[in-house]
């Protein structure tokens, strides 16, 4: 099981990294990986590998300047917050655009039939 959370923490550290060097290509930056892979560790104990990938996915879409590691490791569980947060809005959303759709749709037909009976 140990080994398994440092193969885990290694993947999110490399996962950073990736990342990193794509939002910032041409910027050197050193990186102590061994030092880093502790703190993803708990990030995987937290909210599991998938989401840890997830979460810093999503934070490299934000305007975060510099996209810190300290930050984001002070930060997952508000990032993961939000985007529970914004996962039920969207949720919330398209419901209630199928109910307006379906409100519409049924306004339309009274509508019509009301029409056709005056005629």
């Amino acid at each position: 099981m140990a080994d398994e959370r440092v193969k885990y923490g290694n993947a999110l550290v490399t996962h950073y990294l990736k990342l990193w060097h794509e939002k910032y290509p041409g910027v050197k930056k050193t990186f102590n990986r061994y030092a880093m892979k502790w703190p993803m560790m708990d990030v995987v104990d937290s909210v599991g590998f998938e989401r840890g990938k997830e979460l810093l996915t999503y934070y490299f879409r934000t305007s975060q300047s510099g996209h810190d590691f300290q930050w984001f490791i002070y930060n997952f569980d508000k990032l993961d917050k939000t985007m529970n947060d914004r996962a039920e809005d969207e949720e919330k959303k398209a419901r209630v655009r199928a109910e307006t759709a379906a409100r519409v749709a049924l306004w339309e037909r009274r509508q019509r039939e009301s029409r056709s009976q005056i005629d």
